[in-house]
Formats: structure tokens, C-alpha cells, sequence
């Protein structure tokens, strides 16, 4: 006869068991565990490694210590000069007090995205159009100074926020494109002046030193002359100055 299957013995081992797989916890070296007894918090986070629960009395609540990523949606923001735009950051945060992200808020991720959402669109509210295409840097900083005291008490340190992208209206596209495209041109005509500029007065310096040095003009002739018959020209025209001819013409006037 098979041997008699004590019934008791049989849910006393699966009992045994249960209790063993609730009560022997294994934490990574990123988790902490926030241990309830009775509903009351017990002592500070365990973790990493072997954590024993004594299960139902105690309960625990894992908390990952590792920087979370947060994308922010784009969000409609209107300058303080009247523009509308949309902007969309990303978020950069971890844990650094496990205890408060459990007890002080339900859910410290959604937490921290809809504060950071407000936050943006408060702090952006509140700069022109071109202080914020041109000096992202510091509304970043200052984004993540006002996320982090904010969410602060929960526990949470936000390391860093970034804008990521900030889309422009068609309209404001185009006429920023024409103002980019005039103000190409009037640099185009001051360095184009600033070049006429310089050219006449290195002329009028050229012309005083003629003045001064009339060889000078003699030199000139003949280097007109070399460049002219390198040319291969079938005509040369000889430029003599009238104080060379004026001798003759006294001649013939008299």
C-alpha cells in the first residue's frame, strides 16, 4: 500500500515556503527598500542585498536610486512680447531620499512631471522671443533651480533640465528670416564702404607722395607702359605730361 499523504503536513510546507519567498528579499545595488510595519515606517531604507520581511507584518516598497530621464511634452508658451510658441525640455532627476518620495506624494515621477510642465511654461511666460533663442543656457539653469526647490521635500534632486526644441509659428519664421537676411546685407555694404573707404585713402596718400616725389609719376608711366605691351597690343599710346610739351607750344605761339 503507497504510503498515507499527511494533509497537514502538506500545507504546513507550502505555508513554510510562501512565507520564506515573501520574507527573503534581494535588492539591487541601485534599490532601496522602504520597510512598513503595521503601517508605520521602520527605521531607514534597506538595501542593497539580502533583506528579510517578515511578511504580513512588515511591508516594502522598492525606490530606484537611479537618475530617471523625464521627457516633458511640448508645451504652448506665450513671450512676454505677445509670440506663441511651443516648447518641449527634458528633465533629468534621481532619488535622494527614499522615506519622503514614498510617504510625502503619491506617485514622485507624475509629481515631478507636472511641476516641471508648470514650471516651464511660468518661466518662459516670462522672457522675450530672442532671450529665449539666444540665452537657453541660463533659462536652464534657472528651470532647474526652481524644479529642484520645489521638489525638494519629496525627496527628489533634479540634476539637470534642458529645452530641447522650441517651435516657431510660420509667420515668425519668415519675418526672422528676412530680418537675418537684412541684417546679412548691411554688413555686406559697411564692410563694402569700409573697403571704398580705405582704397581712397590709400590713393589720396599715393597722390601726396606723387605730389611731393615727381619721378614717382615718371615710374608709373613706364610701369603702365610694361603691363601694356604684355598684352600684345598693336596700339600703344605714350601719356607725356604737359610740362613736357609746353616748351614746344611757347614756340609755336610765338
Amino acid at each position: 500500500m503507497p504510503p498515507q499523504i499527511n494533509v497537514g503536513v502538506v500545507i504546513a510546507v507550502f505555508i513554510g515556503l510562501v512565507l520564506v519567498v515573501k520574507w527573503i528579499n534581494i535588492l539591487n545595488e541601485y534599490e532601496r527598500g522602504v520597510i512598513f510595519r503595521l503601517g508605520r515606517v521602520l527605521g531607514q531604507p534597506k538595501g542593497p542585498g539580502f533583506v528579510f520581511v517578515f511578511w504580513p507584518i512588515d511591508r516594502m516598497v522598492k525606490v530606484g536610486l537611479r537618475t530617471v530621464v523625464l521627457d516633458i511634452p511640448p508645451q504652448d508658451v506665450i513671450t512676454r512680447d505677445n509670440v506663441s510658441v511651443k516648447v518641449n525640455a527634458v528633465v533629468y532627476f534621481r532619488i535622494i531620499n527614499p522615506i519622503k518620495a514614498i510617504i510625502e506624494v503619491e506617485n514622485y515621477i507624475y509629481a515631478t512631471s507636472q511641476l516641471a510642465q508648470t514650471t516651464l511654461r511660468s518661466i518662459l511666460g516670462e522672457v522675450e522671443l530672442d532671450e529665449l533663442l539666444a540665452e537657453r543656457e541660463k533659462l536652464n539653469q534657472r528651470l532647474q533651480e526652481v524644479i529642484d526647490r520645489h521638489s525638494d521635500p519629496w525627496g527628489v534632486k533634479v540634476a539637470l533640465v534642458e529645452v530641447k526644441h522650441v517651435d516657431l509659428p510660420q509667420e515668425m519664421q519668415r519675418a526672422m528670416a528676412r530680418q537675418a537676411e537684412a541684417e546679412r546685407e548691411k554688413r555686406a555694404k559697411i564692410i563694402h564702404a569700409d573697403g571704398e573707404f580705405q582704397a581712397a585713402q590709400r590713393l589720396s596718400d599715393a597722390a601726396q607722395v606723387m605730389q611731393r616725389e615727381p619721378a614717382t609719376l615718371q615710374l608709373r608711366y613706364l610701369q603702365t607702359l610694361t603691363e601694356i605691351a604684355a598684352e600684345k597690343n598693336s596700339t600703344i599710346v605714350f601719356p607725356l605730361p604737359i610740362d613736357t610739351l609746353k616748351p614746344f607750344l611757347d614756340a609755336v605761339k610765338r
